[in-house]
Formats: C-alpha cells, sequence, structure tokens
C-alpha cells in the first residue's frame, strides 16, 4: 500500500504569492512610492502579477495608493506606498535624568524627537510610567497612534544579564527594578521590549552611518561619564554570555598608566568625566557639570595641550581591548571624543604605537547627534520591519 501523498505550502500558489507579497512590500520599504512598472522591475514579475500582488497588499492594509504619476504617456500611473503607520516602536534613549525618545516605523522614516526631564528623587521614579510617557510623548510629537506601538528599545549605560533573573547592572537608572526588568515591563505595558547597552547602539549608528560603514571589524570606544567599548564584527555585536562584553570601565589599570594620575583605580577613573574635570581644573578651567568643563575646554588656549593629554590615557585604556581583539579600526566616540575630534583620534593612535606592538587605526566618530538614539532607531527599524513583513506571511498561509 502506497504512503498518503503530503501536500507541502512550499511550492503552492499561496506560498509564492506571500513570497512576492513580502519582496513587494521591502520594494516599497526600501524605496519609497512606486508605480507597477518599477515594482515589476525590482521585484522581477509580471504586470498583472504586480497588479495581484498590490490588490493583495492593499487588502491586508499594509499598502495604500498615494496618487499618481504624471508625465508619462497615456494614463497616469497609480503611486503605491506601505503603510507606516502601523506596526511601530519607540527608540529610547536614557540618562540618569533625561529620556530621548523617537517613533520607529517599519522604512526607518525621520520622525521627530522628544526629551524628556526625569525626577532626580530615586522614590519617585517608575520604570513603567516612564516608558510610558516615552510612548505617549513620541507619538504626539510623530501624530501616529500610540496604541500602534508594539515593540521599544531602550538604551543605556549598563547591561541586562540574559540569563538567570535578568539582573540589571546599572547606575543610570535610580528606582527602576534591578532584576526582571524586561519582564516588568512587558507585563504591564502589553509590549515587546528590548534593553540594550547604549554603547552597543552607538556602534550600531557608527555600522549604520558613520565610520563602521563598509568595515568588517572594527571596535568602538565610548568616552563620556564612563568608558565603555563594543565590538562589532559585519555587523554582529559581541555582547558576552553574561552580556557584559566590553564593560572595560572598571578594569584597574597598569603601573604605568596608574603613574599618569594618583587618583586613578580603574579605566574610567583615568578618562572618565571626573579625570577631565581633573585635567582641566589643573589648568585654571572649570565648568558647572561635565558638559560645562568640555565645553569650556573647546574654547580654551590649552585645549590642544589637554587633548593631548587625554589622549595619552585612552591609549593606556586601549591596550587590553587591543590585545583581546586586536581591531584594525577604533572609533572613538562619546562626549569627550567629540570635544577631542581628529586631534584626539591623532593622539591615540600614535600613543598606541609607542606603547606597545599593536598599530589600528584610530578615528572620531562621523556620527553627529544622538548616537545612542540613532543607535536604538536603527535596532528597531529591523524589528518593526519584521512585524509587518510578518504579518504579510501570516495573513497568506492557509
Amino acid at each position: 500500500m502506497n504512503a498518503p501523498t503530503t501536500r507541502h505550502s512550499q511550492g503552492t500558489p499561496s506560498w509564492l504569492g506571500a513570497v512576492n507579497d513580502r519582496v513587494g512590500l521591502s520594494a516599497l520599504l526600501d524605496h519609497g512610492p512606486l508605480t507597477r512598472n518599477r515594482i515589476c522591475e525590482l521585484v522581477g514579475v509580471s504586470k498583472p502579477t504586480a497588479s495581484m500582488m498590490m490588490s493583495r497588499l492593499i487588502a491586508a492594509g499594509v499598502v495604500e495608493e498615494s496618487g499618481q504619476l504624471a508625465g508619462s504617456p497615456g494614463r497616469n500611473a497609480v503611486l503605491y506606498s506601505a503603510r507606516t503607520d502601523r506596526p511601530l516602536g519607540v527608540a529610547i534613549a536614557i540618562d540618569a535624568f533625561r529620556m530621548r525618545a523617537r517613533i520607529v516605523d517599519a522604512a526607518g522614516g525621520d520622525r521627530p524627537a522628544v526629551t524628556i526631564a526625569l525626577p532626580r528623587d530615586a522614590a519617585a521614579r517608575s520604570a513603567v510610567d516612564e516608558v510610558s510617557a516615552a510612548i505617549r510623548e513620541a507619538s504626539a510629537a510623530a501624530g501616529t497612534d500610540p496604541a500602534m506601538v508594539h515593540t521599544v528599545c531602550i538604551g543605556t549605560a549598563g547591561y541586562v544579564d540574559p540569563g538567570g533573573e535578568g539582573a540589571l547592572f546599572s547606575e543610570t537608572l535610580p528606582g527602576w527594578p534591578t532584576t526582571g526588568l524586561r519582564e516588568v515591563l512587558e507585563r504591564a505595558l502589553g509590549i515587546t521590549v528590548f534593553i540594550e547597552n547604549d554603547v552597543n547602539l552607538a556602534a550600531l549608528a557608527e555600522r549604520e552611518s558613520g565610520a563602521g560603514a563598509g568595515r568588517d571589524v572594527f571596535a568602538l570606544l565610548w568616552l563620556g561619564n564612563g568608558v565603555g567599548t563594543s565590538f562589532d564584527v559585519a555587523g554582529d555585536l559581541h555582547r558576552g554570555t553574561f552580556g557584559g562584553a566590553g564593560e572595560i570601565g572598571f578594569l584597574p589599570l597598569s603601573v604605568e598608566a596608574h603613574a599618569l594620575d594618583e587618583h586613578a583605580r580603574t579605566s574610567t577613573d583615568l578618562v572618565g568625566a571626573a579625570a577631565v574635570r581633573r585635567i582641566a581644573e589643573a589648568r585654571g578651567i572649570g565648568g558647572a557639570d561635565f558638559a560645562g568643563v568640555l565645553e569650556s575646554i573647546t574654547a580654551s588656549e590649552a585645549r590642544d595641550e589637554i587633548i593631548d593629554e587625554i589622549g595619552l590615557r585612552i591609549a593606556h585604556i586601549s591596550l587590553p581591548l587591543l590585545a583581546t581583539l586586536d581591531p584594525g579600526l577604533l572609533v572613538l566616540a562619546g562626549p569627550t571624543a567629540a570635544v577631542g575630534g581628529s586631534r584626539l583620534a591623532e593622539a591615540v593612535e600614535r600613543d598606541i604605537r609607542r606603547l606597545s606592538r599593536w598599530y589600528p587605526e584610530v578615528v572620531a566618530t562621523h556620527i553627529v547627534g544622538d548616537a545612542v538614539l540613532q543607535g536604538a532607531h536603527a535596532f528597531l527599524t529591523a524589528k518593526v520591519r519584521e512585524e509587518l513583513l510578518g504579518r504579510v506571511a501570516r495573513l497568506a498561509m492557509p
């Protein structure tokens, strides 16, 4: 007796239609409004097939007619556009007392960012309330429905252990749960939550449109209140087993590095905000806060001298990173790097070569603006896009 024949969905009209629909929707997300003829060229289908694709996608609520293209022979051609008002995400970058947020759609559109001040009293802080406020205010700024937000990405200093109880290791989120943060937010808000290290997100931004674009491997060194690194291999970030890869700010200094500053015991002590303030104050330069100190350094006649001193310190704390990962490109990012610019990069590269056997190319970040928020936006665009394309595939399932 012959075995019964099993019918597989692969190769059936519904499966082929789903594949075409995903490719067609991807083309609209990548290129913007397109005519049927242009869709045929990009996707490689016939005009009747393109028409059926657009009809199915319109019925599914993910594509709409958005006008006509004038100027061609005969009747004006209809333009088709992907609907980017649903689903949506919110990219969030959070410091101790300030949060920036922006709506993210499947096409990666440029939506306005909002800044929200946070309470300084830990007792008045609430992770659920603050993320809810980010969703609400970002949606209002973009003119979108907050109910369409299905995913958020939170970029913060520190990291969440992906195993165990999901312990939060961060000094910049007072009042937030120290365990189970992701589960708390997802349960209360009914959305998917990603919590990412801010330096990793800065590296994503650098990969997307900065110095890391087109490079196989690079490392990013963040220089701000604290110090951290991220390692990128062809767009894949190495986070480590416990999520703490790159947390070099806690590393103790070598004898030679400690000799540069008697107050320093760790990498953060040597080049973090407190160290930069000490270097500036030794030359009579001050400021109300870290940002003020950096502004004063920029305007000072001693700027180059200060940048060179900071560069030597950065070279010392880079050596463990270079010995472990041996990247060909080291990108300097963060507030201190923004002030130092190309001179700081040149000083670090020169001193690394003088101190060690490594000789990476060292460059200043190419990202203008909020690198962490830009990285969260890039991360979330891929997630929202996959959700939208997944919806098309599910509609085609028998």
